[in-house]
């Protein structure tokens, strides 16, 4: 994975998705719009799924060049 799709990545899974998360679970309680707890759950599993493979490549990164 290159660096930069790494950082977008993160930015995506430790910003943008977490925002969007909470603005829509938000906008569903005021508007009564449909599915707030399935579209967050979602949100969140993708983020976690991000996560974890954003730290997975970021640990073989570091292995690969000697970083602890």
């Amino acid at each position: 994975m290159s660096n930069k799709l790494y950082d977008i990545l993160k930015y995506i899974a430790q910003i943008i998705l977490p925002a969007l998360g909470t603005l829509y679970f938000a906008l569903a309680q005021i508007w009564n719009l449909p599915f707030g707890e399935e579209i967050v759950g979602t949100i969140t599993a993708i983020v976690t799924f991000l996560g974890v493979t954003l730290k997975i490549s970021s640990a073989n990164y570091n292995k690969a060049n000697g970083i602890k």
